[in-house]
């Protein structure tokens, strides 16, 4: 991995930091240990971060140096605009290369020995082309629409993502049209609502012992280019490629439109649709086509970007899921039940477990059912009254907000926090939250000027004549499908201190109610980052040569700057910093005198690590706390967000030993150094290998094995052997 150069030594570039982890993501499609589709799954992954990259980041910073005319002040890492666009570029360049060539060297052709094979239009047989272009022209034609591009016109709508064939025109020798030295210009949407995956018929092996019998397919781009020129009679295509956009998408909201909020952010959606292109990617075959593309989009070469190679991967994931290629990918990770809930007898109540005691959700090692059953339990239960809860990204057809009408519809108050300003899904969130507004549902659309992240639902029951409140918190979405690939913790609880301070942040969130102190939890913008300044600095002062402090974290990234400082005075201190960082780090470890004591580790693997957790010894009392924010400016002083505590003695040992484990991996993690080289982490001479999220998986097959209690375990200290 690439040396990061550094202009200030103290931190590291965000952007560069963010980039380096999508290194990280390819590094794992380029084992050759892992089996051919799961490889690819990591380098669709990288393309679709890419793509987003692009339109929030790359935007960005292309529209700050173009509106200071690139005086703007350094970045911390002492980095300008133009240095970071330059460099991020530099490293894209080269992570697209490797990942290509890897695709086109070593996967497609272990997925065809495997019995997948793609085709590419040169290697269609003779039965292939007569069977797709039947396929063309009965299913694909009709749905194509040519577009003509002239300069005297506007260029027609190009959506960001969605693949395009572009085709350069001149007129037949049969065509009635006056011959002209002038070419023209088409482009073709590649229909999105198609699949781009076409399985070809089998054919004959020509021989006994040719080998397994392949199943092979092609792309639909390919018959686009293949069989474009049928949309052009009286013209010959003279050179085509394929091509595709990424437009600016950072783009925010009126805040003080209120009343019409909804119709503000649907102006910002269309808005998406025409503003300012910041990469264009194309397949070789046309010089002529790329320039006047890019001379119409306004982008630059530093903005142009070839693959030899489908574009889009993350939209060929379905090729991953096809049946009869087990062979071809690891077997599917098993989702355990969770004793606590699975256990729940018949005639016993979810209530009544939650009453009992905290109950601990470990995602995806644990199914996400339990939390469909607390928002399904509270629809369908008479004597629930109400629910309310903050919901950032869901599913499109999510079992959650069914239960949310339902409960409306049987005449309980329901009150759903709903964030129209959760980038890519504001489309989903709009539609989702009409419904329940029809259903009876009360619904905020979020805070001006303030995204609400937090992850909370509070229900409120009426039992033997007094009022009962249920909490559940977490440091994920309510989402069904993303909670199979997200690893996140969630906890369950009937605690009145949870629920009185749970309340009185719903009452700020919906109604005109003034910062209150509470007692428990923790919000962000107001006092979260104060909060974690102040354990930061109390591990400090507490920390001696002979007790040295310590504090862990894992999270999904660090780029706040008082954060990182507040560290470093921490490890000159000496206490022990360990950071678990999947993403974008800005932290520099190891540096003498300023951050020796800090270790930084990140794990890439089969699942998404998502889960905050902090932890702080506190000279003993030690302190461990859940979150829905990551230590970055945006989530400590621009979001809504949620700390809470891990109160319960059983569930604290158990996060605890799940957050000690993160550094405990020898196969999986990599080690920042201060060079801003991330090093996988090998098993020494003698040690054990070590995979976290393997282990993690033991241990929830484990649990599903073992019968629920409520009695708390008995903790027989003893001195260590030898003492």
């Amino acid at each position: 991995m690439e040396q990061t150069v550094l202009s200030n030594p103290r931190y590291f570039n965000r952007e560069l930091s963010w980039i380096d982890f999508n290194e990280r993501i390819l590094e794992e499609g380029l084992r050759q240990d892992i089996l051919p589709l799961d490889r690819f799954t990591y380098l669709s992954i990288v393309s679709s971060n890419f793509d987003e990259f692009f339109m929030v980041r790359v935007a960005a910073m292309k529209r700050a140096y173009q509106g200071r005319l690139g005086g703007a002040p350094p970045d911390p890492a002492g980095l300008t605009y133009e240095e970071q666009l330059k460099r991020g570029a530099a490293k894209i360049r080269s992570i697209m290369h490797r990942q290509y060539s890897c695709l086109e060297e070593e996967i497609f052709p272990a997925l065809a020995r495997g019995g997948m094979e793609l085709l590419r239009p040169p290697a269609y047989t003779p039965a292939h082309w007569k069977y797709l272009d039947s396929l063309f022209m009965q299913e694909i034609y009709p749905l194509l629409t040519p577009l003509r591009i002239e300069d005297a016109q506007a260029l027609p709508s190009i959506e960001s993502f969605w693949l395009y064939g572009a085709f350069l025109l001149a007129p037949s020798q049969e065509s009635p049209e006056p011959r002209s030295e002038a070419d023209r210009i088409s482009i073709i949407q590649i229909p999105p609502v198609l699949d781009r995956i076409i399985w070809l018929p089998r054919q004959r092996q020509a021989h006994e012992g040719d080998g397994p019998e392949k199943s092979s397919w092609a792309l639909l781009e390919d018959l686009v280019l293949s069989f474009g020129a049928a949309l052009y009679p009286g013209y010959r295509v003279k050179e085509q490629m394929l091509f595709k956009i990424n437009r600016d998408a950072d783009f925010s909201v009126d805040e003080k439109r209120d009343e019409d909020f909804i119709e503000a952010m649907a102006e910002v959606l269309e808005s998406r649709g025409k503003s300012m292109a910041v990469r264009m990617v194309f397949s070789p075959g046309s010089q002529r086509l790329r320039n006047e593309l890019a001379r119409r989009l306004v982008l630059d070469a530093e903005d142009l970007y070839e693959v030899r190679g489908p574009m889009n991967l993350g939209g060929l994931l379905e090729l991953v899921k096809t049946p009869g290629f087990d062979h071809l990918r690891e077997h599917p990770w098993a989702i355990y039940g969770n004793p606590a809930f699975t256990d729940v007898a018949p005639d016993a109540s979810l209530w009544d477990r939650i009453r009992q005691k905290d109950l601990l959700l470990h995602l995806p090692y644990q199914s996400f059912d339990p939390v469909i059953r607390f928002f399904q339990a509270a629809a369908y239960d008479p004597q629930v009254l109400s629910i309310k809860t903050a919901l950032y990204r869901t599913s499109g057809n999510s079992p959650i907000v069914k239960a949310l009408e339902e409960a409306a519809l049987k005449g309980k108050q329901v009150t759903a926090v709903v964030e129209l300003k959760a980038r890519f899904d504001e489309e989903r969130n709009i539609s989702w939250a009409n419904r329940l507004e029809k259903a009876g549902v009360i619904v905020i659309y979020g805070l001006s000027r303030l995204k609400v992240h937090a992850k909370v639902s509070l229900i409120i029951r009426r039992e033997n004549d007094r009022v009962k409140r249920y909490v559940h918190l977490s440091t994920g979405n309510y989402n069904d499908k993303t909670a199979k690939l997200y690893e996140d913790l969630g906890i369950f609880t009937a605690r009145d201190e949870i629920a009185f301070d749970v309340g009185l942040l719903f009452n700020m969130i919906t109604g005109y109610s003034m910062m209150q102190s509470m007692g428990k939890l923790v919000i962000a913008p107001t006092n979260l980052k104060h909060r974690l300044l102040d354990l930061i600095e109390r591990e400090t002062k507490r920390s001696s040569q002979e007790y040295p402090g310590r504090i862990m974290a894992k999270m999904n990234a660090l780029a706040d700057i008082d954060i990182i400082q507040a560290l470093y005075r921490a490890s000159a201190a000496g206490v022990k910093v360990l950071l678990n960082i999947r993403g974008i780090c800005m932290l520099v470890p190891g540096l003498p005198g300023l951050s020796e004591h800090i270790r930084v580790v990140s794990i890439i693997d089969h699942y998404l690590e998502h889960s905050r957790i902090f932890y702080f010894a506190n000279g003993g009392a030690e302190e461990l706390f859940l979150s829905s924010a990551d230590w970055m400016p945006r989530n400590l002083e621009r979001r809504v967000e949620l700390m809470f505590p891990v109160l319960q003695e059983d569930l604290r040992r158990q996060v605890l030993r799940i957050l000690e484990a993160y550094f405990q991996d020898n196969c999986q993690a990599r080690v920042l150094g201060s060079d801003g080289v991330w090093r996988r982490r090998r098993p020494l001479s003698g040690e054990k290998p070590f995979r976290v999220q393997a282990a993690l998986l033991g241990q929830a097959q484990e649990s599903a094995e073992r019968p629920w209690t409520n009695r708390e375990e008995f903790i027989v200290r003893r001195s260590p052997p030898g003492e």
